[in-house]
């Protein structure tokens, strides 16, 4: 990489793990309903426990707070500072890493799901939006536990890469996005996948 090129994708980088760590799920929580979030359903700092504790409404906003901050900055740097390729990876990667290790929650993160969402906004545009959550939707119509839907949506997201052909830094990004995932899940993930009951419920 040039001077200018290295200097482009530090920067992107560093902005883009500043704004993935801000904490917006739990001060929205805080503002909207005075609520610390992190006391509620299973005391993860992320939307989906705002949802749990106000409402669909309130919960929205943290999602498409936690969705910007990876897609903003992913989006800017590769669609227009014309980041791609390898020196993208970085960039695409360090909102999620801010979001799981945030300094501002003295690096115990959400389990950054939307901003995900958000980074593969940003890399492959409503493509990667779609692909993503169709992989992920389609699990949750049979699994019960939202750990093994993510885990193996995305799975399923990885393996939508490779058949479609893509390069070898978005499927290093997808097996990235993959480990974090079981990390962040791992203590759900020591349970059996089960079948959603409603699966079996007769009118």
């Amino acid at each position: 990489m040039g001077d200018g090129l290295t200097t482009s994708v530090v920067f992107w980088t560093v902005l883009g793990f500043v704004l993935g760590s801000i904490p917006f799920a739990p001060l929205i929580g805080r503002i909207a309903l005075n609520v610390d979030i992190r006391q509620v359903g299973d005391g993860n700092p992320g939307a989906g426990n705002v949802w749990r504790a106000g409402g669909w409404r309130v919960g929205m906003l943290a999602v498409a707070f936690d969705f910007m901050k990876g897609a903003v900055p992913v989006y800017v740097a590769h669609f227009q500072a014309g980041i791609e390729g390898w020196p993208l990876l970085p960039v695409a990667l360090a909102p999620v890493l801010g979001h799981a290790l945030s300094p501002f929650l003295r690096f115990r993160g959400g389990k950054a799901v939307a901003v995900s969402f958000g980074i593969w906004s940003g890399v492959l545009g409503w493509q990667g939006f779609f692909g993503l959550g169709i992989s992920i939707g389609l699990f949750h119509l049979f699994v019960e536990s939202d750990a093994w839907t993510i885990i193996l949506g995305t799975a399923t997201f990885l393996l939508a890469l490779i058949l479609f052909g893509a390069p070898p830094e978005i499927l290093l990004l997808a097996v990235l996005n993959l480990v974090l995932f079981t990390w962040k899940h791992w203590r759900e993930l020591a349970f059996p996948i089960h079948l959603n009951p409603a699966l079996f419920h007769r009118g």
